[in-house]
């Protein structure tokens, strides 16, 4: 299933050229129940809370093994590193991303489709879902770059034309994470809220955003609030365990100048019932590999 050419209202306005502000999310964080899906009623209040929830082992120390062997295979390839999917940091020639990750390898197609992976993704969002988004992230020692706070629902609203707050991400995580080799972070509770930003879309603005946030960054003084409003988790945990958190959610990562690499799989689940129609802030979507025109439901 294929895009179609749909006009909707605009509930999210954001990069309409005036000042920063801060509205009320319209739309539920939880869809589904206990009964959904294999997480608890416990684990979804959590979710609803929070805005994010942790599992502690999705994958085996095997499969952790096999990706991993996978991602130092691709990395290594000189023909990913040219496609155009692939980010590669200009200082250091190091590979930071791979996007459309499940198209690119067989291997990590077969954990984005996973029941263990998918099944959560229905259960929270109460429908079928589709990977509107893929990627593995490299954040290799001494040498991985900050993430900068932002909601990725913001920039998928304003670039892809995701309508509604329906969206979840899952990072499997296949090295350990520790508190201080650059994990992610979140402002726990700051997806009720969502920061219409300033501004507007500079053309092709996704070619510098894939690599370092600028247009859909929340001011500091918008950031300072928040902090002190929600606080911040960072979120340690050990290879095979994965991090799954709403679209809205306030988050970033930092730098990692330790010498423990960080490495994880990054997959953004969509409803079917939320699919993209044009984008709200910029005049053409963002390139398919960074934002699915293509509605086919996963699993």
């Amino acid at each position: 299933m294929t895009a179609t050419q749909t006009v909707q209202a605009d509930v999210y306005p954001t990069r309409t050229g005036g000042a920063e502000r801060v509205l009320d999310r319209e739309d539920p964080t939880l869809y589904g129940a206990a009964d959904d899906g294999p997480m608890d009623a416990d684990t979804l209040s959590g979710y609803d809370r929070n805005g994010y929830l942790a599992i502690d082992e999705l994958i085996s120390s095997d499969e952790v093994a096999a990706l991993t062997e996978e991602l130092e295979r691709l990395s290594a390839d000189e023909s990913v590193r040219r496609d155009e999917r692939t980010v590669v940091e200009a200082a250091s020639d190091e590979v930071r991303s791979i996007f459309e990750i499940h198209k690119v390898s067989d291997v990590f197609a077969k954990i984005a489709h996973d029941p263990r992976v998918v099944g959560r993704a229905k259960q929270l969002l109460g429908s079928d879902v589709y990977i509107h988004q893929s990627r593995v992230n490299f954040k290799p020692g001494f040498e991985g770059k900050e993430f900068m706070w932002h909601s990725d629902f913001e920039t998928w609203h304003a670039e892809d034309g995701l309508p509604r707050m329906r969206t979840v991400s899952i990072s499997i995580s296949l090295t350990d994470n520790y508190s201080y080799n650059g994990p992610l972070m979140i402002m726990p509770g700051s997806h009720k809220k969502f920061v219409s930003c300033g501004g507007d879309t500079p053309e092709d603005n996704y070619k510098k955003s894939l690599i370092m946030q600028g247009a859909g960054t929340p001011e500091k003084e918008t950031l300072t609030t928040f902090a002190d409003t929600y606080g911040i988790d960072v979120l340690e945990g050990a290879a095979g365990g994965a991090i799954m958190f709403d679209c809205n959610c306030m988050h970033a990562s930092n730098g990692n100048v330790t010498p423990f690499a960080r490495s994880n799989v990054f997959i953004v689940f969509n409803s079917v019932e939320n699919t993209a129609v044009e984008p709200f802030s910029t005049s053409s979507p963002r390139p398919e590999f960074a934002g699915a025109r293509d509605f086919t439901p996963a699993g």
